[in-house]
């Protein structure tokens, strides 16, 4: 077993290694005083914004979403809350070093896997319906040109045409990828790991 063989974590548990030093504790209160006054030790720790983004997300989700949940289950499932809380505990984690190649330049450039992970979350943003979860990305990203593939699970909302919405977001993370990263992807693999409820705008639920 070498280091990238570690378990993934199973919850949303984080060490303060992480987040340089801070906790998700510390970047929820954060959150709850909209970032204010500014801690710099935060916001210029890469692993912080990530997780500050994806945690922001999903805080704009949770409310209508359990409300919804509640409505149709006396007990509703957090399941999903929790799948996509450890994801974000990945993506606060750097992870391997990817090189980004400088040519004419010998400049030593390189973006952390979890950078690449936040950038694959981040395209639920243009696929409404969808919640991503944990991200994956398989081969060996430290060398150049390396064929990878990436895995996703994700929580599709219920009443959503499954296929449609996938095709949508492989098509958004490929062009994602492609943009912002030097990896050579030969496949996207989506997992539905379960479904959610949205409520009717109109009032009530779907």
């Amino acid at each position: 077993m070498n280091e990238h063989d570690t378990p993934e974590p199973s919850g949303p548990s984080m060490e303060p290694e992480d987040l340089d030093g801070h906790t998700v504790e510390e970047l929820s209160d954060y959150l709850d005083a909209d970032r204010v006054p500014a801690n710099p030790s935060i916001d210029r720790s890469p692993g912080c914004r990530i997780a500050l983004d994806a945690m922001e997300r999903l805080r704009a989700l949770s409310p209508e979403l359990l409300i919804a949940d509640t409505a149709d289950e006396p007990e509703p499932d957090e399941g999903w809350v929790q799948s996509i809380l450890a994801g974000i505990t990945l993506d606060a984690r750097a992870g391997r070093r990817v090189p980004v190649p400088a040519p004419g330049s010998n400049a030593d450039l390189g973006i952390t896997e979890g950078a690449i992970r936040g950038v694959i979350r981040a395209a639920e943003n243009d696929v409404p319906g969808v919640i991503v979860g944990r991200c994956r990305l398989d081969g060996e990203v430290t060398e150049p040109g390396e064929p990878v593939r990436v895995f996703v699970e994700v929580s599709i909302a219920h009443g959503e045409r499954i296929p449609t919405l996938l095709d949508r977001l492989r098509t958004e993370i490929a062009s994602r990828l492609a943009a912002h990263t030097p990896l050579n992807v030969t496949g996207i693999d989506i997992a539905v790991h379960d479904l959610h409820q949205l409520p009717n705008p109109q009032g009530g639920d779907r």
